[in-house]
């Protein structure tokens, strides 16, 4: 899926290295994604950027976590196929409104309320990542006559558990192999470069204007200071809550990153010794039985939900499965009342 980013990266690099060989500043960065942008008040003197990608139908609402809606402009314009899809960009990120106070998980709730009641959308579907989670717990459980169901991307787990609650002991991440404790140093020379570090580290990368969001532009082309506010972020981590699953009385499709086959993990990082392996089966051990409580919980509390478990994926699904999560929104989305 990444050959076009590949392309394009390569050719705003010989854009850029001519252009700093000019002497010329780097022309201004345009948004290639096909939304339109729009700022909604959702209480006095704070607004929200909603981004709206078109399509037709059901209206169906991305929500991220730490990051901004623009982590959704590849996958939402192929979303647009199944409903007409937007994003909102939490309070506090990018370009909404940034006050001191209004990051609990209730007031991120009636935030997304607020920009559904001001655009008019009914029962729409809600997708979220991350923290983005939290959102589709809170008005599921409390605002079931506003939503017509939820989405998790990868999101459905309960914050609040402690390590001892997964039933493994932790590990000693410093016996893994270098290469899973010490990735390469990103490349901040541009946003392109840093992106292409993503894709060589991580296997996805974010869209370029999201990572414009995330990071200033410095005048010759390179990356310079992360943007979000650590007060911002240290209010949204304070505010989060257990999930009350049990309330959710509205249809659930959740997706659940699992762990790469152990078998592949070994072709990727060879242990070079036994202490190495260990080391690498315990971590496997590890990530299995957080998946697993994750799912075992949501499947308690919503014994009716869809479950899709993805292998080989990155935590950032709907960057790695992309044609996975369009191919099981659509019947979803489809089925809904």
């Amino acid at each position: 899926m990444f050959t076009h980013h590949r392309l394009h990266r390569r050719i705003s690099s010989i854009a850029l290295t001519a252009a700093i060989a000019c002497g010329q500043e780097p022309l201004p960065f345009r948004d290639p994604s096909p939304h339109r942008v729009q700022l909604v008040a959702v209480e006095d003197g704070v607004q929200l950027e909603v981004l709206d990608w078109g399509g037709t139908g059901r209206p169906i609402i991305l929500l991220a976590g730490y990051l901004t809606a623009h982590a959704y402009d590849d996958f939402a314009p192929k979303l647009s196929q199944i409903g007409h899809v937007y994003g909102i960009t939490r309070r506090g990120l990018g370009a909404s409104s940034r006050p001191d106070s209004g990051y609990t998980a209730q007031r991120s709730a009636e935030d997304v309320l607020q920009v559904l009641t001001a655009l008019k959308l009914t029962s729409p579907v809600l997708a979220g990542h991350s923290f983005g989670g939290q959102d589709l717990s809170t008005l599921g459980a409390n605002y079931p006559n506003r939503i017509a169901g939820l989405v998790y991307l990868n999101s459905a787990e309960d914050p609040t558990l402690k390590f001892s609650d997964y039933g493994v002991e932790p590990g000693d991440g410093g016996k893994l192999p270098a290469a899973m404790r010490s990735p390469p140093a990103p490349d901040l020379r541009s946003f392109p470069a840093y992106r292409a570090w993503q894709v060589q580290t991580h296997g996805v990368a974010f869209p370029e204007p999201e990572l414009r969001h995330l990071y200033a532009a410095n005048p010759d082309g390179t990356m310079g200071r992360y943007l979000p506010p650590k007060n911002v972020r240290d209010a949204m981590a304070a505010s989060l809550v257990k999930p009350d699953y049990a309330r959710i009385r509205i249809p659930v499709l959740a997706f659940f990153a699992a762990p790469r086959p152990f078998e592949e993990e070994m072709q990727r990082f060879p242990p070079r010794n036994a202490e190495e392996r260990a080391a690498m089966e315990h971590k496997f051990k590890v990530d299995l039985a957080i998946k697993n409580r994750h799912i075992l919980d949501l499947k308690t509390g919503v014994p009716a939900a869809r479950v899709i478990e993805l292998p080989q994926s990155n935590f950032y699904i709907f960057l790695s499965n992309e044609a996975d999560l369009l191919r099981e929104m659509r019947p979803f989305v489809v089925a809904l009342k």
